[in-house]
């Protein structure tokens, strides 16, 4: 671990996390002054009665989000190109989350497009309106303008749900992805390592008694180690939950894949690592004091920013190591955002909703540094220059090759806290020595299959 002087506090990072929002929502506003007239004429090619509701109004709830932000110097071109009037209302996210389900809970009819942020929940209780019927509707919606194939497969399958219908759409996304000290390994003649057993070799040849060979999560938290070691676990050729709904994380290949992942924290990470979230993590490689990190692409946005922090200039960016001949499954999120089922416009709220998620619509957001969900966005120009050209690159591969099924399975089940929470308890186990990997796992399976079965 590095010294006091030398390593970032948390206010530093969470100041700069505020910044990068604010940011957000100055940087589109030029972009937006530089490309209004290609936006234009991007909108202009839809085969889309865009005047149809002309004269109504419609409000977005979101929480305080690089989302909201980035959309919000588009909604004067929509009510431009539409005659719709938009108001953006934001919360913090603690806020959003226990005040949105009372007020969708009491029928309100507003607001018209919402973020979700637990979509099992919002389908279930009925909040969220199926969308299938507003894409088959050709007078709202121009398919082949619209270029589904464009969006990450993981971003189209995100929103799928058990009956067939998908009820929201991914807004951004965002998937684990390996980072790297350059200088460090130029130091002691090291590569970036393309698979797990050079990842393992190369953090332990880098752990040094000031600098941990790498760090990522393993707090016993559901929103921590799950997150970072289940693209381990997937990588491994794992699942888990399979396709008939059983725990299977005493599988041979979740175990390999977890033992692996607890190997790297217990004999080459940074000292109480079995208390590391992601903040930890990502403060521990921005300042030096890790070697190598593994958690999600949107952090390069913050590596690579020299104000928030002590390595942008050393920092590589690559694919999630390759475990034996399984391909690569770095884990994924997308943010969600639908239409409310009681909002009383509800083909006006499809029609913004579709106009932000464009293909002109990200490339807007995208130029303000957005992580949206197209391919397109995310090798434009623009973006690339917020982003980086490499981080940029890494992040597509590894969007590309993530596993929404499996992730949906766990993450997205209506018993989803009841399996995470064991698997982190499993993951800490792990890492801080307390268990092997087959003891935490088959006692986390037996516990969770009861859990299921209950």
């Amino acid at each position: 671990m590095m010294n006091r002087e030398t390593r970032l506090s948390r206010r530093q990072l969470m100041t700069g996390a505020a910044a990068a929002a604010f940011g957000l929502t100055v940087a589109p506003r030029l972009s937006f002054a530089q490309t209004a007239e290609e936006a234009r004429a991007g909108f202009a090619g839809a085969d889309v009665d865009w005047m149809a509701f002309k004269g109504e109004s419609l409000t977005i709830e979101a929480m305080t989000h690089p989302w909201s932000a980035a959309i919000e110097p588009l909604l004067p071109l929509f009510t431009e190109l539409t005659g719709i009037s938009v108001k953006l209302n934001t919360q913090s996210e603690t806020e959003y989350t226990s005040q949105m389900p009372i007020k969708l809970g009491a029928k309100s009819a507003e607001p018209d497009v919402m973020m979700i942020h637990a979509l099992g929940q919002f389908v279930s209780a009925g909040w969220a309106e199926p969308l299938d019927a507003y894409y088959a509707d050709k007078a709202l919606f121009d398919a082949a303008w619209y270029d589904q194939d464009d969006i990450f497969a993981m971003a189209r399958d995100f929103p799928a749900q058990t009956d067939g219908q998908n009820y929201s759409m991914s807004i951004t996304a965002e998937a684990q992805t390996l980072f790297a000290n350059k200088a460090m390994l130029g130091e002691a003649g090291l590569a970036v390592p393309a698979t797990m057993d050079d990842l393992l070799a190369t953090a332990l040849k880098l752990k040094t008694d000031t600098v941990a060979g790498i760090a990522m999560r393993a707090k016993s938290d559901s929103s921590a180690g799950p997150w970072t070691c289940g693209g381990f676990v997937f990588s491994y050729g794992g699942e888990i939950i399979d396709g008939e709904g059983r725990c299977v994380l005493d599988s041979d290949a979740a175990i390999a894949g977890v033992e692996m992942y607890g190997r790297l924290l217990r004999e080459a990470g940074p000292i109480g690592v079995g208390n590391y979230h992601w903040y930890e993590a990502l403060n521990d490689f921005s300042s030096g004091a890790a070697a190598l990190g593994c958690d999600s692409s949107n952090f390069a946005t913050d590596i690579s920013n020299p104000e928030k922090s002590l390595v942008a200039g050393d920092a590589v960016y690559a694919a999630l190591p390759r475990a034996g001949e399984h391909p690569i499954k770095p884990n994924i999120w997308a943010w969600q955002a639908g239409i409310n089922a009681y909002s009383k416009k509800k083909k006006a709220a499809f029609l913004l909703l579709s106009f932000l998620n464009s293909k002109p619509g990200c490339l807007i957001s995208a130029a303000g540094g957005l992580a949206t969900v197209r391919n397109s966005a995310w090798k434009s120009e623009a973006f690339q220059k917020r982003f980086g050209a490499e981080a940029s690159a890494a992040a597509l591969l590894n969007l590309n090759s993530g596993d929404a099924k499996i992730f949906k399975a766990a993450w997205f089940h209506k018993k989803s806290s009841e399996i995470l929470d064991p698997f982190a308890v499993a993951i800490n186990q792990v890492v801080t020595g307390q268990a092997d990997a087959r003891a935490a796992l088959t006692a986390a399976t037996t516990k969770i299959n009861a859990a299921l079965k209950g």
